[in-house]
């Protein structure tokens, strides 16, 4: 039988608790996971792409342990579907929020499957305690003086208040 890897891909600008809730949940889908962190030319992220991995890197750590399952964490900058194909991947795995994300994401779908019929994409519901958590949201209540504690893990928070604090000291 051969192993099923998956490809949760994202900017993760920055990582989340809905996020790590997907990556959670997809591990139990599959044998290997390797979570694809994007570049994004129309977004402005906050953190380096080297920061980003470092970041998903460090807070995935303690579920890897837990599961037990292989996880890799790896920056791409192409296609999703050309970088699944890259790492062998049989599954994508996306998370979905509201109506208005599989809006979004069934056109992606639709074009992923054109691109490459052989990789399927499998959606994961939010867990409804992290239906409104976006990591564009956690930015903004965090530049607007708000506590992000209960969005993101408590690293990341410090990692978000310390970016702030430099960008208020420039």
């Amino acid at each position: 039988m051969t192993e099923l890897t998956g490809v949760y891909p994202g900017t993760f600008d920055p990582i989340t608790n809905g996020h790590i809730d997907i990556i959670r949940r997809g591990l139990s889908l599959v044998d290997h996971m390797v979570i694809g962190v994007a570049t994004n030319p129309s977004k402005s992220p906050m953190f380096s792409l080297e920061e980003r991995v470092a970041m998903v890197d460090r807070e995935v750590s303690p579920l890897v342990e837990k599961f037990g399952k292989s996880v890799k964490v790896q920056p791409f900058d192409e296609l999703l579907m050309n970088f699944a194909r890259r790492v062998g991947a049989g599954v994508i795995i996306r998370g979905l929020r509201a109506v208005s994300d599989f809006e979004y994401e069934f056109q992606m779908t639709g074009m992923n499957y054109m691109l490459h019929p052989g990789i399927e994409t499998v959606f994961l519901m939010a867990d409804p305690r992290y239906q409104t958590i976006a990591s564009k949201l956690v930015k903004e209540v965090a530049i607007y003086g708000g506590d992000i504690a209960p969005f993101v893990p408590p690293q990341v928070r410090e990692d978000v208040m310390a970016r702030l604090a430099e960008t208020n000291a420039k």
